[in-house]
């Protein structure tokens, strides 16, 4: 079993944006058995709060439900539950690594380096606005983190 979490500040917008296009993404490929996906916020300022709706928003209009997610805080103990810690940029990097302390295990990567696109950010749309950008750059990043399993021959 594959082990993800997807980290940003709060967990309500981009990372739960990217734990559930994964989750859809894997279930349409038929390997969803093969992986265990989350996300979880470095902040505790959205600590039990739902996705924001602009997120859902935009899951919706591609079928895709959050129903029941809620923001959690990712923890030092997480660092060995999973396989990767993918990161939205690097704010989250500066903030996951007071957390966990190291990646010995190099665990921890930024979405977009699976797109080709090393060290982007993804941008946040709780200050941008732009849902729709974000949507596109996380798709964009799970179907090559996808890609980059497959290549290693891990699914």
């Amino acid at each position: 079993m594959i082990k993800v979490c997807f980290v940003c500040h709060g967990n309500i917008c981009r990372s739960p944006m990217a734990e559930f296009v994964l989750k859809d993404i894997v279930k349409k490929q038929g390997i969803a058995d093969k992986f265990f996906i989350a996300s979880a916020a470095t902040s505790t300022e959205e600590i039990g709060n739902p996705v924001h709706r602009g997120t859902a928003n935009i899951l919706a209009r591609h079928d895709i439900s959050v129903k029941g997610k809620t923001a959690v805080q990712i923890t030092k103990s997480d660092y060995d539950k999973y396989d990767f810690i993918i990161i939205m940029d690097s704010f989250n990097l500066r903030n996951l690594m007071r957390i966990i302390g190291s990646d010995p295990d190099g665990k921890v990567s930024f979405l977009l380096d699976y797109a080709n696109r090393p060290g982007e950010s993804i941008a946040d749309p709780w200050y941008t606005g732009d849902f729709q950008e974000t949507y596109l750059d996380v798709c964009q990043g799970c179907n090559g983190f996808v890609n980059y399993l497959r290549e290693n021959g891990l699914v």
